[in-house]
């Protein structure tokens, strides 16, 4: 894997990679306290699927009211497939997961995926082994995180195992399912791309939803106000902003530097936690958040060619 910007005509404006960087970084951190309001009082994979089917279809309806042109069948399918193993794996798994786990344990699981970005684009067709400094900001992004989240886990009696595997199981769906919608033939506006993956991932779930009894067994009386609004939050920031922002960084930025999101969301949701349930902040959850930054600088930090003598 080169750690170098995809084939393209010209390169994106330096601001625009920054401000879907952000989104990445400040929204999708935010995302794992959204998720835990939301499983209160509504079934994981309704909330998921509804989420993401909305979300892609709305997307998809003021895309086709602006003259955009649909995506050839091979097009939409790679679209629609990646976005289903990337979304009821990568995301409805995490849902699941958070009935039993806390957000910080979720966190650490999600940490590794840029490990699984550079195993799959290593082994795909074509793929070259990743740089030293590629390895060495995965492990001490992992080394800062997994400080981070140990601490934060200290006291908790036990760890609940069916959670545990599902949130490994998600991180390798998400690192899978994103490969597969970088390197296949999809559509050429990202806001496309996006929408199909959200509208394929969302029924995916959906269909789920209903083969394990949560709509049968749904009661609508019973949803909280703060589980629609966190539902409503994840639509309108953590899909139609942070996710086309992911899409599009997918096309544009190296695999490993996308996947900096997973090293810096962690310590966005420990802020979150300070912040809006008076959790305490420590000098070891610095440290650890120092370390991570550490790791991301190395991923994103640009290599000098060669000099010619």
């Amino acid at each position: 894997m080169k750690d170098q910007l995809p084939p393209s005509t010209h390169r994106p404006p330096r601001s625009l990679v920054l401000l879907a960087f952000a989104a990445l970084y400040l929204i999708w951190g935010s995302t794992y306290l959204a998720i835990r309001i939301g499983v209160e009082t509504l079934p994981p994979f309704l909330l998921g699927g509804v989420r993401f089917a909305v979300a892609g279809a709305v997307l998809l309806l003021l895309l086709k009211l602006r003259g955009m042109p649909w995506p050839t069948w091979v097009q939409a399918r790679n679209s629609l497939g990646a976005g289903a193993v990337m979304l009821l794996g990568g995301n409805g798994l995490v849902i699941w997961a958070e009935q039993h786990v806390s957000s910080s344990f979720a966190a650490l699981f999600i940490a590794s995926v840029p490990v699984w970005f550079a195993v799959f684009d290593w082994a795909r067709p074509g793929g070259t082994r990743p740089p030293w400094h590629v390895w060495a900001g995965i492990a001490l992004g992992l080394v800062g995180v997994g400080f981070l989240v140990l601490r934060q886990e200290t006291g908790v009696a036990g760890i609940h195992w069916g959670g545990a595997v599902a949130l490994l199981l998600a991180t390798i769906s998400w690192a899978l399912g994103s490969m597969l919608a970088k390197h296949s033939a999809k559509p050429a506006s990202p806001w496309m791309g996006a929408a199909l993956q959200m509208l394929g991932g969302g029924l995916v779930m959906c269909v789920v939803a209903v083969g394990r009894g949560e709509v049968g067994q749904f009661n609508a009386a019973a949803v909280s106000s703060a589980s629609l609004l966190a539902m409503a939050y994840l639509i309108v920031f953590g899909s139609w902003i942070a996710f086309s922002a992911y899409v599009w960084l997918l096309g544009v930025v190296s695999p490993a530097k996308v996947s900096t999101f997973a090293y810096v969301n962690p310590v966005i949701a420990v802020f979150l936690g300070w912040a809006l349930l008076g959790e305490t902040v420590t000098p070891p959850m610095l440290f650890a958040a120092a370390i991570i930054v550490l790791a991301v600088v190395i991923l994103t930090w640009p290599r000098q060619a060669p000099v010619r003598t």
